[in-house]
């Protein structure tokens, strides 16, 4: 029986596409390919569980809030929003990362240019002295300030003589604010730092400039998207921050509350529709951070791709 009566034999481009394709899957990436390939049902089912999870714990939380936040009608949130309490959460708020946030950048870009263009002893015990907020607890980190300025600190009795109050005011608040939040600038920038290496700022100097001709005029502009993102993120947890700003504010209504603090109170008061209309204040700007902080991510990205475009090109 004749072999064509079962098959078909293959045209010659199909057979070479065939011979491709047999030769693509011997090759190392072809076989990782296919190592790692998953079904379709696999994949839909992975992505459907990541995207419940992040309904569940982030969207279903949030629609909460404001379905909670507007329970007593537009003007039940109003008169929670507009109360001089609230008002005077927000300022200090804004008085909080109006000092933190400014104070932050400069410590950060110093912190990374000197930990990413120079080397000297010592430096690794720099990087753990700023990644130290990370790993104590903002309750400790209160309570360190109050055993610092407080009437039986080290420094409260020289502060209660001379008439300047610390504890339970503004400067501890923006002191607990500014030490929770200081390494997120230099943790951002000291990567990009150490992408960008050195050459720029040698052939700066190289061509007379001098220290501060070559920060502003190389270094900055190198590290405008990074920088930004740090401050997107400091600025963030300035905002938000409970710990230890709750242990030296010393709750004091409508003086020494934040909005995380007033939003506490309001709640401890059963003031419900209140507790969640300042809420969404917060939830607000945490909406704004992620959209600001996601299109940062993309200069950051472009940034970093350029960096190691110009150094293959230079190879």
């Amino acid at each position: 029986m004749s072999p064509s009566v079962f098959s078909t034999p293959d045209s010659p481009s199909a057979a070479a596409a065939r011979a491709r394709a047999e030769e693509v899957a011997n090759t190392p990436s072809g076989r990782l390919r296919q190592a790692v390939g998953e079904p379709t049902w696999v994949r839909r089912l992975l992505i459907g569980l990541a995207l419940f999870f992040i309904a569940l714990i982030l969207l279903v939380p949030l629609a909460a809030v404001f379905h909670q936040a507007f329970a007593k009608g537009f003007s039940g949130y109003w008169e929670a929003i507009s109360s001089p309490d609230t008002w005077s959460a927000v300022k200090l708020t804004l008085i909080a990362c109006g000092i933190a946030v400014p104070f932050n950048v400069v410590f950060g870009v110093a912190a990374a240019w000197c930990i990413a263009k120079f080397d000297f002893k010592g430096k690794n015990f720099l990087i753990t002295l700023i990644d130290l907020p990370f790993s104590i607890s903002p309750v400790i980190s209160g309570l360190v300030f109050v055993l610092l300025f407080g009437a039986q600190g080290w420094f409260g009795e020289f502060f209660i003589d001379h008439g300047i109050r610390i504890l339970f005011a503004v400067p501890a608040i923006v002191l607990a604010t500014i030490f929770v939040t200081f390494p997120f600038v230099a943790r951002e920038l000291i990567p990009v730092m150490q992408a960008q290496g050195t050459e720029e700022e040698e052939a700066s100097i190289t061509l007379g400039a001098n220290g501060w001709q070559t920060f502003w005029r190389i270094t900055l502009p190198n590290i405008k998207w990074g920088l930004l993102y740090g401050v997107v993120l400091c600025n963030a947890r300035a905002m938000g921050e409970f710990g230890a700003v709750s242990v030296v504010s010393g709750h004091i209504r409508g003086e020494t509350n934040t909005l995380p603090l007033h939003v506490e109170i309001l709640y401890n008061e059963y003031d419900f529709t209140g507790a969640f209309a300042v809420a969404s204040l917060l939830a607000f700007l945490a909406v704004i951070t992620l959209i600001v902080k996601k299109v940062l991510e993309r200069g950051v990205r472009s940034e970093i791709q350029e960096i190691r475009a110009s150094k293959e090109g230079a190879v």
